[in-house]
């Protein structure tokens, strides 16, 4: 499909991407699974492609859950140099392109601090483009992030009565961030990860029988047309 099938003037505002099948696809191709994440980058800027040819606004990607931390030592070392040296090769391009980068997560011990600092200098470099927002998921988990949310909402001092849907959501790791209109996951599994609990509360959702590796920008926008199939009555009836 190219983007002249996709009906641009209602083209959903956030997508968000849970980029699963990298080490299916190199194990499907007797590589490491390293190099299903190379393969898996490229898909990502694919994506970016993508949403950049037919306006969407945001576009959040789940790169590195809390979870990925048990994955073997030596992957998850490749994954974080990975992510580093990518950081630093490519922040020029997204800056040039318009695209504000953005992470959420935690940082704690366990993420190198030339990482941390690769991705404070991408943000600020992208901090004032608009075209689009590029949201990295790392070392994030859903739970993770509602737990730290109610811990800063009570050493605020709030009261009880007080708390509301909006005091939960001021109190996420990116308040300003509209809710995904369509979450897309790849590999043929049918669950959220742990990804954006909050959030897709009411987003539409599309799961592909494609590996990471091999998204392409055609299947953004397939995604794209089946999330305009689909009538969204945020718990409504039809009028």
């Amino acid at each position: 499909m190219s983007h002249s099938a996709v009906d641009l003037s209602a083209v959903p505002a956030h997508v968000a991407c849970v980029m699963d099948g990298n080490g299916r696809w190199a194990a499907q191709r007797g590589l490491p699974r390293t190099a299903g994440h190379e393969a898996g980058l490229d898909a990502l800027f694919g994506a970016v492609d993508g949403a950049l040819e037919i306006g969407v606004q945001w576009l959040t990607v789940y790169a590195f859950s809390t979870e990925n931390w048990r994955r073997p030592r030596e992957e998850v070392r490749f994954l974080l140099d990975f992510n580093r040296l990518n950081l630093a090769a490519r922040r020029h391009e997204m800056h040039q392109r318009g695209v504000r980068l953005r992470f959420i997560g935690g940082r704690d011990r366990r993420l190198p601090r030339r990482l941390l600092a690769e991705m404070d200098t991408a943000s600020e470099l992208t901090a004032a483009n608009r075209r689009l927002t590029l949201t990295v998921a790392f070392n994030y988990g859903g739970r993770a992030e509602l737990t730290e949310a109610v811990r800063k909402i009570v050493a605020s001092g709030a009261p009880p009565g007080d708390i509301s849907e909006a005091t939960i959501r001021a109190n996420l790791a990116t308040p300003d961030m509209p809710d995904p209109d369509v979450l897309i996951r790849t590999s043929g599994e049918y669950r959220l990860s742990n990804f954006l609990l909050w959030q897709v509360a009411y987003s539409e959702m599309v799961f592909l029988d494609v590996l990471w590796p091999d998204f392409s920008r055609e299947h953004l926008f397939e995604a794209v047309a089946e999330y305009r199939r689909r009538e969204r009555r945020f718990g409504g009836l039809d009028q």
